[in-house]
């Protein structure tokens, strides 16, 4: 059974705004072994958003409430 899916070209410009309008959490682990045996484990978590739409949120946490 085959779906079929409208396929839409976004522009990257576009598709970077979207990103960091919302922020992205990029995530990954890193295992260095030697014969079965772990000796070093790295797990990395990067969060990238928009520098503007977090001190937005700043502001407005700070704003008096009426």
């Amino acid at each position: 059974m085959t779906h079929a899916m409208e396929r839409r070209e976004v522009a990257l410009v576009d598709l970077l705004d979207r990103v960091l309008a919302g922020g992205v959490v990029i995530t990954g682990e890193i295992t260095l072994c030697i014969a079965d045996i772990d000796l070093v484990r790295i797990s990395l978590r990067a969060l990238i958003a928009s520098v503007r739409v977090e001190a937005e949120e700043a502001e407005d946490d700070h704003q008096p409430r009426s």
